[in-house]
């Protein structure tokens, strides 16, 4: 039986019925506490919902800003976890203006799969586009487009084969493999949890069945820990510790991203932009003392050689990235201000943190219809794609092979304010 975690980003156009489908999806899937029900169905009753049937707004589930339940729109990420018999989840429900796609980046970069609302009176729009070329981007493993409001269409099966048709191959051409299509209607809750008796033509899984059965892409890659802190013995020695085990005492703390790690395999350590090998002597975790840690584990590492390692050095089971200073990335603008060639900057990458300077703006992206356009400066909401030099050499990867090795965050080195997240897509050689 499947029990692991996974994570959901939801992304649609406006008045797609996005908010109601996530509502719909805790409402049936029983995720919603009784007290936040009686909320619902007081502010369902002020809005004209109610009545007899005791219909509720099950957008009032996530939209739980009062600015977004005035306006009756979603303007922020708003997060969920609820759990069923199968799994666990994390569910991002992102906003669907045109305005807010850093807040569709910030809501997918860390999913393993993203549910895309498509209005079946309207079909795929640019919004939809804009929406599956940030997932691309982003290299969510996992597509799911629901074709809602089915049932205001009579359920008709050709437009929904249209709209799957046109939904695929443009999911095809971004690079985007694994795509379902599913039709629903979250007002009324036809295969959301429970299969529809109105398309007795649909056979596919219902949404719920479906996110159940995913696997997430697990880090399987190259083991890989940013160092967050250095262990060292503080204060007078407990009762029953070796003095010399006490004084030469040196852990690494961090969370493991990818891979596998067990005691006695061969590390390297990129220390000061230089590669230093040694052997893993032991691993501890919250439970204890481990044979092996798995990615996403907070562990602490103690090796059989006595190295220089520092917060934001970076050890990696196997071949270790080449460290580079100057590299290409893709970037989302997350702050109001105007990002321009020259422009000193801060890089955080991992645990990392280094000076840095934006070199060239290459392009910005139109994610409308996925071309490049020259440009001087990237603003807010806009993705571009930079040329970064780094004062200190940096263990990057691939964004599609490791999502923390090829990824990072542009600071303000005066305010401190995060300005922009990048993903890296190819490597280049060392600068």
């Amino acid at each position: 039986m499947t029990t692991t975690l996974l994570r959901i980003a939801t992304a649609g156009s406006v008045d797609d019925g996005k908010s109601t489908l996530v509502g719909r999806l805790l409402h049936d899937a029983k995720a919603i506490l009784a007290d936040s029900l009686d909320d619902i169905a007081r502010t369902s009753a002020e809005r004209g919902f109610g009545g007899a049937d005791g219909t509720l707004d099950l957008a009032l589930v996530t939209d739980g800003l009062r600015a977004e339940r005035e306006q009756g729109i979603t303007i922020d990420v708003a997060y969920r976890y609820f759990s069923t018999d199968k799994r666990s989840f994390i569910l991002a429900d992102c906003p669907g203006h045109v305005q807010y796609t850093r807040n569709t980046v910030t809501g997918a970069s860390t999913a393993d799969a993203a549910i895309v609302l498509v209005d079946a009176r309207n079909g795929v729009l640019e919004q939809t586009r804009r929406h599956l070329g940030v997932l691309a981007l982003l290299r969510v493993p996992r597509l799911v487009v629901a074709v809602n409001k089915m049932d205001l269409i009579n359920w008709d099966e050709q437009a929904f084969a249209a709209i799957e048709t046109e939904v695929i191959s443009l999911a095809t051409e971004l690079g985007i493999q694994a795509t379902t299509v599913i039709p629903v209607s979250a007002l009324q809750g036809d295969n959301v949890v429970e299969p529809s008796l109105s398309a007795t033509w649909y056979t596919g899984p219902t949404l719920l069945g479906l996110l159940e059965e995913l696997e997430p892409k697990l880090g399987g890659g190259t083991a890989r820990l940013d160092v967050q802190y250095v262990i060292r013995p503080q204060g007078a020695l407990a009762p029953g510790l070796d003095p010399e085990v006490y004084r030469d005492y040196r852990g690494y703390a961090g969370t493991l991203v990818d891979g596998t790690l067990n005691v006695g395999d061969r590390v390297q350590v990129l220390s000061n932009g230089q590669p230093v090998a040694s052997r893993v002597k032991a691993i501890s975790t919250p439970a204890g003392s481990a044979q092996s840690a798995q990615a996403g584990e907070a562990i602490v590492l103690e090796l059989e050689t006595d190295l220089d390692i520092a917060r934001g050095d970076t050890i990696v089971a196997g071949e270790l990235p080449t460290a580079q200073r100057e590299f290409q990335a893709n970037i989302c603008v997350l702050d109001p201000v105007k990002l321009t060639n020259g422009q000193r900057l801060l890089i955080k990458h991992g645990t990392k943190v280094s000076a840095a300077k934006l070199s060239t703006i290459e392009h910005v992206i139109n994610v409308a219809d996925y071309s490049q356009q020259p440009a001087d400066s990237l603003e807010l909401n806009d993705l571009g794609r930079i040329t970064l030099r780094s004062q200190a050499g940096l263990a990057i990867e691939e964004y599609a092979s490791s999502r923390t090795g090829g990824s990072f965050l542009l600071i303000d080195p005066t305010t401190g304010r995060t300005l922009a997240a990048g993903i890296i897509e190819e490597k280049h050689e060392a600068a």
